[in-house]
């Protein structure tokens, strides 16, 4: 059975927020040769935002494996099946609900499910996590990414390796 976590943010910085969920909700093993994100083209977690690469290295040094990251071109994250796919079956699942409280949300978007399968977890994240934060060149330079020459632009996709990974 295929499984989706998904978290509610309550505090706005969302590249932490997205690196934390990640680091305490996921085990990894020796094993695992990377982890592997797509992203939409926009936002808090866009090809521009240094801070979300930022949070990508910290949590890379943490997990000790590489994580590869390919972006949905600008206007383009509407055709990502697998969100697609999950947000399709929550609104399902809750239409005509009174989404009153945070705690209904979480309610409802956890217990979506689908015939072929697909299982929602669903937790609210109430760590605080401070906004308006900006990256200094010095410590965006000291990020262990490489471009892949995929695709029409080579910003969309790149590997962040984590320094543990070097020693």
């Amino acid at each position: 059975m295929d499984a989706w976590r998904t978290f509610i943010p309550i505090s706005c910085n969302a590249a932490a927020a997205y690196t934390t969920f990640i680091s305490k909700s996921s085990k990894f093993s020796a094993n695992d040769k990377a982890l592997f994100i797509t992203a939409d083209g926009g936002g808090s977690n866009s090809t521009r935002c240094r801070l979300w690469k930022t949070e990508l290295q910290a949590l890379a040094d943490e997990i000790g494996i590489p994580i590869e990251v390919s972006h949905f071109p600008p206007g383009t994250s509407k055709w990502n099946k697998i969100e697609h796919r999950l947000f399709a079956m929550i609104s399902k699942n809750w239409a005509g609900k009174p989404l009153i409280s945070v705690e209904t949300i979480v309610s409802l978007i956890g217990s979506t499910t689908t015939k072929t399968g697909l299982k929602v977890i669903c937790k609210v994240d109430k760590n605080h996590y401070e906004t308006g934060l900006k990256v200094s060149d010095a410590d965006f330079d000291n990020i262990d990414i490489e471009y892949l020459n995929v695709g029409t632009s080579n910003k969309w996709n790149y590997i962040i390796r984590g320094f543990k990974l070097l020693n």
